[in-house]
């Protein structure tokens, strides 16, 4: 294609190279305009004559890791993956989806912790996540701004199935993870957050900042409740309860209920938590409920032990620091109350 030695003509990238040098010999007696003016037309000659670079494709935001296939959005990702066991890396974003888990093993994970926001739009008039698979992990992922008509607007309906969240935060909205019945499931909750969260302002009742149905084993630890809007920071029907090393501080809280509620009885652990209750409450009567709408589950081997419970700065007041509906043997030991809090009181 370069064969000028046989008398072919140069292609256009040489011609204006021999432009330039013509300019850059006789340049020096022309005026100060006539170059500058030139010099532009030949930065414009040359530009053309330069072959197009395509611009880079962006990476798909959603990613089977398991096939390193891309997708637009979560759901085409979801369904992908449908009855089988997959991982789906989440770049940073903020995120206005949602998606339904109708089976299989999905893990959902930000790609960076922290850095991956769903933001205000729900599926099925539910939630962000609609989980009914076998099971599903979600990490590193902020759920914010879920509201629905029926005042359930959550981060994650789960409606069968395990569960395990991990470093997350839900903020904002009715709910932060609502439970259907799965009486052989498991929910495992550990170093989340759970801000701003409840209502009690629809016709069915209070929502919560979390809410788990009959599930055979809830766990929540290294968690953090606080500023509630209105319902429980915790309410759990599962047969067995194990909290631990969270907090539960509701010194900003607005129109608030129990810390822990666990109204058909369970048993289990309550071990090493701190809960502050605040001024503004619909009911201050205790911080933690056992029992107190039925008598379903045992609540035999419940064990309350070192906690750390007290009032806010200038609440001055009277309360339960358990609530006890079932008489059955609850252990409730080396716990460190503030003034005006008693250990126990039978209902």
């Amino acid at each position: 294609m370069a064969l000028g030695r046989r008398g072919l003509k140069s292609p256009k990238p040489k011609r204006v190279f021999s432009v330039l040098l013509t300019v850059s010999r006789y340049g020096r007696g022309m005026k100060n305009r006539t170059r500058i003016a030139l010099s532009a037309s030949l930065s414009a000659l040359v530009l053309a004559a330069l072959p197009a670079v395509p611009a880079q494709a962006q990476p798909a935001p959603f990613t089977v890791t398991e096939t390193g296939r891309g997708y637009s959005t979560l759901q085409q990702a979801v369904s992908a993956i449908g009855n089988g066991t997959g991982t789906i890396a989440i770049a940073p974003g903020t995120y206005r989806e949602c998606a339904v888990q109708e089976g299989g093993a999905i893990a959902y994970m930000a790609t960076t912790p922290g850095s991956v926001i769903f933001d205000g739009v729900t599926c099925e008039g539910k939630a962000a996540f609609v989980l009914r698979g076998r099971s599903a992990e979600v990490s590193g992922i902020t759920f914010r701004r879920m509201a629905v008509p029926d005042y359930n607007g959550s981060g994650i309906r789960l409606e069968q199935g395990d569960l395990t969240v991990a470093q997350s935060w839900f903020a904002d909205s009715q709910q932060g993870i609502l439970s259907g019945d799965d009486p052989a499931g498991r929910v495992v909750i550990d170093k989340s957050t759970f801000s701003g969260l409840g209502t009690c302002e629809g016709p069915g009742g209070c929502a919560h900042s979390v809410y788990f149905g009959v599930y055979g084993h809830v766990r929540i630890t290294r968690s953090r409740f606080e500023r509630g809007v209105g319902g429980h920071y915790v309410k759990a029907r599962a047969i067995r309860v194990d909290i631990a090393a969270s907090s539960f501080d509701d010194s900003a809280g607005r129109g608030t209920n129990y810390m822990i509620d666990l109204p058909n009885g369970s048993t289990g652990q309550i071990t090493n938590n701190w809960f502050v209750q605040g001024q503004d409450k619909e009911n201050y009567s205790a911080f933690i409920a056992v029992g107190a709408e039925n008598h379903e589950n045992s609540a035999d081997g419940l064990t309350v032990a070192g906690n750390d419970a007290r009032f806010a700065p200038n609440v001055r007041r009277s309360s339960a620091f358990v609530a006890d509906w079932t008489g059955d043997r609850i252990e409730i030991i080396d716990n460190e109350l503030g003034e005006g809090l008693k250990r126990y009181e039978k209902r």
